[in-house]
């Protein structure tokens, strides 16, 4: 059986919804990780959504010199807690896999049994998290391991809007990972909307230049509710501009001023990409386990999906005018 996404991939009229979460660390009990993903879609229950996301957390301390804001823990196999929250939601759910530490073949058995065992369809491949770590296996060669694999998954990239500021160059890598086997692509967590912009707008023209459709551009979303989560957001590497960071830090609540910027910046990304049709999706997530936070990023998740099922809306009423 192929991945349930496909077919809502290929109508870029219609978006896709996540909600993204981490694993239980490696010390949680069984029996009480169960309870922690019946928990997480306890919250999501009211919420209407396509499928979850769970990330492959790895320490990336050689990434950056200053100190981790939260220490780094272990955490279970993604791919176990994948099957679980597919079986408790019957939703489809998309795993991240950290390919920098596998040699070829344990990457291809890695892959089978996230098949055969975990019921895993839908990948999202990560690579080095810095050009002076060197990986075991490259990205290129992860691609094409799975693109000869017995098993036809449903594979995805990540896209870091902050490298196209710096190299200008994150949409040529956009359509070289799309001719690897990427067919979607998700990003880092969104504070700086000029970047994004100028990726998407980059992206749709290269696209437009090549004869290439456009892939699936999933945007990602987190509230941010104290200093210490601001601190990781920057560690993890997100642009946050200066007057955002104070806007957050100054008000009278960094949550609900974290969600009212976020809003704002899709509204931005919107308006600016609606010339190009470019088929977006939605993750949100919540960057710690807070439940002031995690509750936030519900809110977030409602008004966010509020504006982007009304910016798709306006897409198939130009569309149906023009025809």
């Amino acid at each position: 059986m192929q991945s349930e996404l496909r077919t809502r991939y290929n109508n870029h009229l219609r978006g896709v919804y996540f909600i993204g979460t981490t694993p239980p660390k490696s010390d949680t009990p069984e029996a009480k990780v169960e309870n922690i993903a019946e928990k997480l879609l306890e919250r999501v229950n009211d919420i209407d959504f396509d499928g979850l996301i769970v990330y492959d957390i790895q320490d990336e301390g050689s990434r950056i010199s200053r100190p981790r804001p939260f220490p780094f823990k272990s955490t279970h196999d993604p791919r176990w807690y994948s099957s679980i929250l597919n079986k408790k939601s019957t939703r489809p759910v998309i795993t991240y896999k950290s390919v920098i530490q596998s040699n070829k073949q344990a990457f291809i058995d890695w892959a089978d049994e996230a098949w055969q065992k975990y019921g895993v369809k839908d990948l999202v491949l990560v690579g080095s998290p810095s050009k002076d770590i060197k990986a075991s296996l490259p990205l290129k060669e992860a691609y094409a391991a799975l693109n000869e694999s017995q098993h036809p998954f449903f594979v995805g990239g990540v896209t870091i809007a902050e490298r196209h500021a710096k190299k200008g160059d994150e949409h040529q890598r956009l359509i070289e990972k799309f001719r690897q086997g990427c067919n979607f692509f998700i990003s880092q967590a969104i504070y700086n909307p000029q970047a994004t912009i100028d990726l998407l707008t980059r992206y749709a023209i290269e696209c437009q230049k090549l004869n290439i459709k456009p892939q699936r551009i999933i945007l990602t979303f987190s509230p941010c509710g104290s200093e210490k989560t601001l601190e990781f957001i920057d560690w993890l590497g997100v642009s946050v501009p200066e007057a955002t960071s104070l806007r957050i830090l100054n008000a009278k609540s960094p949550l609900y001023e974290s969600i009212r910027i976020c809003s704002n910046s899709l509204q931005q990304i919107l308006d600016a990409v609606v010339p190009y049709e470019l088929p977006l999706g939605l993750n949100i997530e919540s960057l710690t386990n807070r439940k002031e936070e995690i509750d936030g990023s519900i809110l977030l998740y409602k008004l966010l999906r509020s504006k982007m099922d009304f910016y798709l809306a306006k897409q198939e009423l130009r569309q149906l005018t023009e025809s």
